[in-house]
């Protein structure tokens, strides 16, 4: 056999690590190609993106002043939050699903509408007149901030179906469930937060929307940090476990997002992506999930929306959580993160596996 020359070796060595490299290129090149498109401003207003993958954070990059340490708005999306609340105060039962809130909304003990179940409330189904997806209105939230005494405002919404019948998307009904878990447990709404899910999390900050009459608002507008936004889509990734604490039962995170309410609308459809194909998107107890196909992906997303761009989200199909922070604010453009997760991040978690 002939003897390989040290220059022989030279080029040898130099091959493999061209080999390697462009290995390694091809990985974080779909990386590298997101931060120049968001930067770009075809996405704009897009404030932040974090990724995690089998627990571990694959993509952190923030965009328009914003970092790892500051504080967004979560808008509505605050209400999955307030959902993991709700299946907190029912593993300690202080309410349960079918209680009628005429029970615990003492103002309503003798009215129509106390027969209302914590149930409508969680589904959006409570028949109160109020209505902000679909601008059929009234908009109760808009018209409550004009207000100053936003508890009279909510004590005063009419009723308009029959509890239970019919979905419309409104703040009204998880600030009513924010004040039951408070009356019940005998603590402010930040206080039970604060002792039963974010300090577990190591969740420090959470700058709360106050009512004028100092409840917290479980409906949404508070700030956090979009690293503990991650922390609350993990922890419903691993149904409801949490470094080995049981934070809220398995068994309400699968009653929570089941998600069988078609809704009528289509997240991706709105995100204004070509050649997708859409369906309804569904609701659950403050959490959605929708189908998403595009060429050759197919799989579904459960997540939290706010108006703007707020997103947690979970992709079972990956072992994935995903948060996207945004500032497109009442307007089409907060849908962009799933033009987004279906070109770039889907992608990028295909080549992870």
């Amino acid at each position: 056999m002939k003897k390989l020359t040290s220059l022989t070796y030279f080029f040898l060595i130099i091959l493999t690590l061209s080999v390697s490299c462009k290995g390694q290129e091809s990985t974080d090149g779909g990386i590298d190609d997101l931060r120049k498109i968001i930067t770009s401003g075809k996405y704009p207003k897009v404030d932040g993106i974090i990724v995690a993958k089998n627990g571990k954070t694959i993509i952190e990059e923030y965009f328009n002043g914003f970092n790892k340490n500051k504080l967004h708005e979560t808008r509505s999306s605050f209400k999955s939050i307030t959902s993991l609340l709700a299946g907190i105060a029912i593993d300690q039962n202080l309410f349960d699903l079918d209680d009628e809130i005429g029970e615990f909304i003492n103002e309503w003990s003798k009215d129509s509408r106390g027969k209302i179940r914590i149930k409508d409330l969680l589904e959006m189904r409570s028949g109160l007149a109020c209505e902000q997806f679909f601008d059929k209105g009234p908009d109760c939230e808009s018209e409550m901030y004009e207000s100053d005494d936003w508890l009279n405002y909510l004590l005063n919404i009419p009723q308009r179906y029959k509890p239970g019948t019919k979905w419309e998307y409104s703040s009204m009904e998880p600030d009513l469930v924010g004040m039951i878990i408070s009356r019940t447990s005998n603590k402010t709404l930040m206080d039970f937060a604060d002792e039963y899910l974010f300090k577990p999390l190591g969740i420090e900050e959470c700058q709360w929307e106050i009512t004028p009459d100092g409840r917290g608002y479980a409906a949404g507008s508070s700030y956090m940090k979009p690293r503990d936004m991650l922390k609350i889509a993990q922890l419903v990734a691993n149904k409801g476990l949490w470094k080995g604490q049981q934070i809220v039962s398995s068994n309400w995170i699968q009653e929570s997002t089941n998600c069988d309410i078609k809704i009528g609308m289509s997240f991706l459809y709105w995100s204004g992506i070509e050649n997708a194909i859409t369906t309804s998107a569904k609701y659950g107890d403050y959490w959605y999930r929708e189908v998403l196909q595009y060429k050759e992906i197919e799989t579904e997303v459960l997540f939290a929306s706010g108006n703007g761009g707020q997103y947690m989200m979970v992709l079972e199909d990956y072992d994935a959580t995903i948060v996207f922070t945004g500032s497109n604010y009442g307007n089409w453009r907060g849908k962009l993160p799933f033009d987004i997760l279906l070109k770039y991040l889907i992608p990028i978690l295909e080549n992870k596996q």
